[in-house]
């Protein structure tokens, strides 16, 4: 390991929180992290200490994920991280757990292995799901070499011998808001599926593994997409859930999601470039049906999906960045608004949210090596679904974060899923919560 040494003022590299991770240090609370987690399952027993020179070997490939938080006087800032190599832990029951800026060393990526399974959890600060993939699967495949694999570069693979671009470590955000006009958003309180609540350290994790021809066959019988497919199924399984209750007042169901906008924009950066997307249906309009909820959804998304509307939803966003009211207020006062807000009507205009990152794309070479992947979002403040997806070599992997001890939305959902001929492979942390059973 090396010696953590102190870099001079002028070597010290830094970056401005892009657009979206402004928000993010103010609701940095024990109750809400804004942390997630990719993990792989190998087919050989994890060595940490190759595990570790992976990453020392990884990091300069990296530089806008080898930062600390500071706090400047007006916003926070990322400057390179003077403490030497990220350590790697064993792993733990809960994952997604607040970051503090002074515990790991200060980095703000944590990584971890147990038996086969290595695990990378990332402050969404730093990069979002794509970036995120790019950075794990390299990780993954520099480890793979120094075990004696053969691995070229390739797709989500990066070169740790190339020098990262400058286009890289842009705020993508910023760069392409162009529009005069500013999205509105205006959203009902969602319905909500409480229950007892899990402490604050606590958190439920079921993961579901499918294969994803049959789930893309499903969606393509709907007419729609993977991801359209998947959020359809959460709706309608919060709708049911919302019938099913004795003392139902009808509110609107409301799903988030966050999609990643590179396809419109020429950008590789590596740091956050996604914006959110939101769907609500009104109970009080009428019985829905499931195909009626994944028709509207689909026309919903495919609607906003396009350059224009993304710029005026940057343009929002940018917005506040810029107001010049916002700029000369502290970042401590910034943060503890943010807080507040956030606790107050953050998650309240949606149900739950998925999040898909799609397919990881990576040389074919390290298929052999991996049995599944898997994404887990952090706990929410009320939502009870709060889920992630990734595909990987033919499996889709798509896991429940619940903050609740109810294990009904889930097995809602998978039952749902099961029901309509797609086959569930079901694991869970619950036996660290309650003894196994889903």
């Amino acid at each position: 390991m090396k010696a953590e040494k102190k870099l001079k003022i002028n070597q010290r590299a830094w970056y401005k929180l892009d657009n979206a991770a402004k928000v993010f240090p103010g609701q940095n609370t024990s109750s809400y992290s804004n942390v997630y987690r990719l993990s792989v399952r190998l087919k050989e027993k994890v060595d940490p200490e190759l595990l570790e020179k992976a990453l020392e070997k990884t990091m300069p490939r990296f530089p806008s994920f080898d930062v600390r938080m500071r706090n400047g006087f007006f916003w926070h800032y990322l400057e390179k991280n003077p403490h030497g190599t990220l350590p790697v832990c064993p792993d733990s029951a809960n994952p997604c757990l607040r970051v503090k800026w002074k515990e790991n060393k200060g980095y703000l990526i944590r990584v971890f292995y147990y038996e086969n399974k290595i695990a990378v959890e990332f402050y969404h600060v730093i990069t979002d799901g794509f970036g995120a993939s790019r950075f794990f699967m390299t990780l993954i495949a520099v480890y793979l070499r120094m075990t004696g694999k053969e691995i070229p570069c390739g797709d989500a693979v990066l070169d740790v011998d190339e020098k990262p671009t400058e286009t890289e470590k842009e705020d993508a955000y910023l760069k392409f808001v162009e529009s005069r006009a500013k999205a509105k958003r205006v959203e009902k309180f969602a319905y909500q599926a409480k229950d007892k609540r899990l402490p604050k350290h606590v958190t439920n994790v079921t993961t579901g593994y499918m294969p994803v021809d049959v789930v893309k066959a499903k969606a393509k019988e709907y007419g729609v997409t993977i991801t359209e497919f998947i959020a359809g199924v959460l709706l309608w399984t919060m709708y049911n859930l919302q019938k099913q209750e004795e003392f139902n007042r009808e509110k609107h169901v409301g799903i988030q999601i966050p999609v990643n906008v590179r396809q419109f924009f020429d950008t590789d950066t590596l740091r956050n470039f996604m914006l959110c997307y939101s769907f609500q249906i009104d109970p009080k309009m009428g019985e829905y049906t499931f195909p009626e909820i994944l028709k509207q959804l689909s026309l919903y998304l495919r609607f906003i999906n396009n350059e224009k509307t993304l710029q005026s939803m940057m343009k929002g966003n940018a917005g506040i960045e810029k107001n010049p009211l916002m700029r000369v207020i502290p970042s401590f006062l910034k943060d503890f608004g943010i807080n507040v807000l956030y606790k107050f009507v953050g998650e309240k205009a949606t149900s739950a949210l998925i999040s898909n990152i799609g397919v990881i794309k990576a040389p074919k070479e390290m298929e052999q090596y991996i049995e599944d992947m898997a994404l887990v979002l952090c706990r929410g403040m009320v939502n009870a679904a709060r889920c992630g997806a990734v595909s990987y070599n033919g499996i889709l992997a798509l896991s429940i974060t619940n903050i609740y001890d109810s294990t009904r939305v889930q097995r809602e959902l998978f039952t749902t899923l099961v029901k309509l001929g797609i086959p569930v492979r079901i694991e869970s942390n619950r036996s660290a919560i309650n003894g196994g059973e889903v």
